[in-house]
């Protein structure tokens, strides 16, 4: 009587158990392995036992000799394809670039069009990386040829990195000049197979708009405010209108700043600084608390404790009254500009004033405001310290009211300070506001939970949001099969003859699948920054 135990297609093994007068016989893949058998049911029970064992040891020595030689084929594989990037693609940018190809070059070679990697724009074309090397070989004639190109392309670049640096020697600019109008000829002929990272994105305005509006006017303002302050305390000598003095052109020099990260945050990404320059407004508001808090505060507390230890004798606040009233008007017209600045950007944000102010979503205005509000009470109690000094005809009352515009400042360039290294450090957006796009990310069918989720201030009312996002498996299959004629795919199924045919069927759809994922990220993408412009970067990486 023979049985049989084992059978596996993939290993080609066949073990049979044969009983036949008490010897027991293996065969595998035609060798028969006598084993010897006693009778009887619990020896054969035993026998039968032990025969299993010797059939499992086998089947799992098959396997780590079959694992073994598909490992050493793929190592080979991999070896002679540079570690399997043979199945890679490459744009036609990146080949002229990389392996310093000409466009006629390319024109032989095999492409197929891939799914762009920007939303809303048609396919790219591709090459196969293996036949783009190839293709280098055949022209450069050896590797050794091609690394030499390349590493005289690294020394030009170098050359033109540094007489960017350095522009003594007027050669040498010609030279990087040439070489840059080059590469830009290059590129400029392979435009229709590729497109650069869109930039239509508008940060809060440049200097002739919106914020850069409000910081221009105060410049003037400020400037003027200075020259006039600059005579009457030349021709009073006051301590409390030199302490405005400084005020004023602290606040001009101030606003200098801010006018130069304005017009540096406008400025588009590029490949040194690939989220842009929004955080420039953070950081020239950063500098500018500074100053306020060195020169401004610093000084008239320094001004004062002087008037009040060293006192002159005080002269007429005459004319400075009418200076001081002047300035008053003026920095009262500044502060209104910035109020209402920040009232159109806290309800297009949604937000409270205050809390606008205090998250200093617009870094820009927000220190003009807060300067311009020192400016009004610095005015006010500048005035008061002169009239109260001039009446009791003693310089103590000007002096204490240096030193309490000093407070007034270094009150201001703390907050200044605080809050806007704050948003330099990296801080989140409102968890109300994180809350509604994890909730608008949720309610899409293909999307069953976001994990892990990050909404960072990037400045200029711009937001990098991050989430980990469980994708919903079957309703992505669905969604493709809904495209498909099953009919079609179910006779490709039934015409199928071995596993290799059934592969490629499962491949291509496999392929096609992952496509349609990406196309679907993309839709997500495109429908979260329609509800939410302010999302610049959006980055849902799937668990």
């Amino acid at each position: 009587m023979s049985r049989w135990l084992f059978s596996s297609r993939s290993l080609r093994v066949v073990s049979v158990v044969v009983f036949e007068r008490g010897i027991c016989f293996h065969c595998l893949r035609g060798n028969v392995l006598p084993i010897s058998c006693n009778r009887g049911l619990r020896s054969n029970w035993i026998q039968s036992n032990c025969f299993h064992s010797q059939i499992l040891a086998l089947q799992k020595t098959e396997e780590k000799k079959t694992r073994l030689s598909l490992a050493n084929e793929g190592t080979a594989s991999g070896l002679s394809s540079k570690n399997g990037m043979e199945r890679n693609f490459i744009t036609p940018v990146r080949a002229m670039n990389d392996f310093f190809l000409k466009p006629s070059d390319l024109e032989l070679l095999r492409k197929t069009r891939r799914r762009s990697p920007y939303e809303s724009e048609p396919p790219i074309t591709v090459y196969w990386l293996k036949d783009v090397e190839a293709k280098a070989l055949e022209v450069w004639g050896s590797q050794e040829a091609l690394d030499r190109e390349r590493k005289k392309k690294t020394e030009e670049l170098k050359r033109y990195q540094q007489c960017k640096k350095k522009t003594e020697w007027p050669i040498l600019v010609i030279e990087c000049i040439l070489i840059y109008l080059l590469d830009i000829f290059s590129v400029k002929r392979v435009l229709k197979d590729m497109r650069k990272e869109p930039t239509n994105w508008s940060p809060q305005g440049g200097l002739m708009e919106g914020s850069g509006k409000v910081v221009l006017t105060a410049i003037l303002i400020n400037g003027s405010n200075f020259l006039f302050k600059l005579v009457a305390w030349l021709y009073t000598g006051s301590h409390s209108m030199f302490s405005e003095c400084l005020h004023s052109l602290a606040d001009t020099a101030n606003q200098l700043i801010l006018a130069y990260g304005i017009h540096k945050s406008s400025q588009q990404s590029n490949p040194d600084h690939p989220y842009g320059y929004s955080n420039m407004r953070y950081v020239a508001s950063l500098v500018s608390g500074v100053g306020i808090f060195c020169v401004g505060a610093g000084l008239s507390v320094y001004h004062g404790i002087t008037g009040i230890f060293n006192p002159d004798p005080i002269g007429s606040f005459y004319w400075a009254f009418f200076i001081l009233g002047g300035s008053l008007v003026s920095e009262s017209a500044t502060l209104l500009m910035a109020i209402n600045s920040l009232r159109k950007g806290a309800t297009n944000a949604d937000m409270p004033f205050w809390e606008y102010v205090k998250r200093g979503q617009d870094p820009s205005v927000n220190v003009v405001l807060l300067e311009d509000l020192a400016a009004v009470v610095g005015v006010v109690v500048a005035g008061s310290c002169m009239a109260v000094a001039s009446h009791l005809d003693s310089p103590l009352p000007d002096a204490v009211g240096s030193l309490l515009i000093g407070v007034v400042l270094g009150a201001v360039a703390s907050f200044i300070i605080y809050s806007n290294s704050a948003a330099l450090v990296g801080r989140s957006i409102p968890l109300s506001s994180i809350h509604q796009i994890n909730s608008e990310l949720e309610r899409d069918l293909m999307i069953r939970a976001v994990h892990d989720v990050k909404g960072i201030d990037m400045g200029s009312g711009l937001v990098r949001y991050k989430a980990e996002v469980d994708f919903d498996g079957r309703e992505l299959t669905r969604s493709y099969l809904d495209k498909q004629d099953l009919e079609m795919m179910l006779e490709e199924v039934r015409k199928m003859k071995n596993i290799n045919e059934m592969e490629a069927f499962l491949l291509k759809h496999g392929e096609n699948i992952v496509d349609l994922l990406g196309a679907e990220i993309d839709r997500i993408e495109n429908a979260l920054r329609k509800k939410h412009p302010e999302v610049r970067h959006c980055d849902l990486e799937l668990l």
